[in-house]
């Protein structure tokens, strides 16, 4: 009994072998759960509550349920991350398949929602005349993205000024300084606000670390006068 017990666990494991390597997030599932993941894969309402063993970020989806709608779901409309904020998918996603291969596509579904969100999210003028400033903006877009927005707007400012330091204006880097001390007050500005919710104060609060961080790379390039990126 105790061999053969031996035989069916190697059976067991290289079954959830061939299954991670279809979705490599399952390496880092525990055994018990991938089981259950394994067991109940033509339910993805059952599926959902393991689904922040797989992506760190991602607590459940909003599945789109109603009288016409035999349980369980299989189509969703958004995602929940685990601070409870909601972000609508481009397109609804289908459960389809087996559970290892629906989730894969949970994933690229994931991926083209958030670059979509990216593409509308930079602004055309950066945060100029025609467009919100970022302190309203930010309240438009996820935490995740408006925090990477905000970055690539940095970090394409500062390639503008050592640009512009080359063609001969003297106070590019001074004036990039100068406009993030401006943004970084409205930011401040904001979170003292009282009557903010506690998820737009946290996105603001992450923001201004950033910023801070970004200000002080600004100012050492100034206090060391550098010339060339």
């Amino acid at each position: 009994m105790f061999l053969e017990i031996e035989v069916c666990e190697k059976s067991l494991m290289d079954y959830l072998e061939q299954k991670k390597k279809i979705f490599a997030r399952f390496y880092f599932v525990a055994n018990q759960a991938l089981l259950d993941i394994l067991s109940n894969g033509n339910n993805p309402e059952i599926v959902d509550n393991f689904l922040a063993d797989c992506f760190d970020g991602l607590k459940n989806l909003q599945f789109i349920r109603g009288p016409s709608i035999p349980y369980p779901s299989k189509r969703a409309e958004g995602m929940i991350s685990n601070e409870g904020e909601y972000v609508q998918f481009t397109n609804n996603f289908t459960a389809a398949g087996a559970v290892e291969n629906y989730l894969c596509d949970l994933e690229k579904c994931m991926q083209v929602t958030l670059t979509d969100i990216l593409v509308n999210a930079i602004p055309a003028d950066t945060w100029g005349i025609d467009c919100k400033e970022r302190h309203i903006w930010l309240e438009d877009f996820p935490a995740q993205i408006a925090l990477l927005a905000t970055q690539i707007i940095w970090t394409e400012e500062t390639e503008r000024a050592f640009t512009d330091l080359e063609q001969g204006s003297e106070n590019s880097m001074k004036d990039s300084y100068a406009n993030i001390l401006v943004r970084l007050g409205k930011l401040i500005g904001r979170v003292r606000d009282v009557n903010i919710s506690m998820d737009l104060r946290v996105k603001i609060i992450t923001i201004i670390t950033i910023d801070v961080h970004e200000r002080d790379v600004i100012n050492k390039f100034n206090n060391e006068k550098i010339q060339d990126a």
